[in-house]
């Protein structure tokens, strides 16, 4: 830890601070006063689930407990907390996934990261995908899931690509969410046949549209007509209707 520290000590001064990701276990009150001096801003925690059980199955190694206090103690040091999770994890469920997004609305953090399971080459989650008992979500079930969070996906590798042996890796995963929070908005918003006018900020139009049209298909084949329109005014997630 203090050799990458001290590497990255020389570039500070073009830099606001340092963001690092560690387990929940591995955070006390020597490490935080170490971090503080080194300039670290913000600290995210390899949460994955708010379920005990879970955790144990995947043999994560850490416990609720861990997440929580570690999560009281970074934000009481003052830097900025960040909380991963995992989808679809062996023996979760989407009631498990959401249970975990409302625990970690508790703790209040600066920023989360929701990743869906992808399952690789040569682990014991490949063993237990080929042995039928672990079945991961499909990706509709997947980008339904995370749709309400905003920062999301994968980063993309070769490795990842080539190693992925089932899951729900894509390229374009946060865009997929993305674009299905548009669909509900304007699905629960248009109750009749008629014409309607969409406008969304010009930076939005793609999701909205979402890929290959597929959100304009979705709407079209429940009998729903819209044209997209954009309008600088709205936010980011905003949508109007005419």
């Amino acid at each position: 830890m203090l050799s990458l520290l001290n590497a990255a000590e020389p570039f500070l001064k073009n830099f606001k601070g340092i963001r690092l990701s560690t387990r929940p276990d591995c955070i006390n009150d020597e490490i935080l006063i170490l971090l503080k001096n080194y300039n670290t801003t913000t600290i995210e925690l390899g949460a994955q689930s708010m379920s005990d059980e879970v955790l144990i199955a995947n043999k994560r190694g850490h416990t609720v407990d861990d997440v929580i206090k570690s999560s009281l103690l970074i934000k009481e040091f003052g830097f900025n907390l960040g909380l991963q999770m995992m989808t679809g994890l062996y023996k979760s469920t989407p009631e498990d996934d959401l249970y975990t997004a409302d625990e970690f609305i508790k703790l209040k953090p600066d920023c989360v990261r929701i990743y869906p399971t992808v399952v690789m080459r040569n682990t014991e989650l490949e063993a237990l995908y080929n042995s039928g008992l672990y079945k991961p979500y499909s990706l509709d079930v997947s980008v339904k899931l995370c749709s309400d969070v905003i920062r999301v996906g994968l980063h993309y590798s070769d490795s990842l690509k080539e190693n992925d042996v089932a899951g729900n890796y894509h390229p374009a995963f946060k865009e997929l969410c993305e674009s299905e929070i548009f669909y509900q908005k304007i699905k629960s918003s248009i109750n009749d046949s008629n014409n309607h006018i969409v406008y969304v900020n010009p930076k939005s139009l793609s999701k909205a549209i979402g890929q290959n049209r597929n959100n304009i298909l979705k709407l079209e084949n429940q009998g729903l007509r819209i044209k997209f329109k954009t309008d600088n005014d709205l936010k980011k997630y905003d949508i109007r209707i005419n």
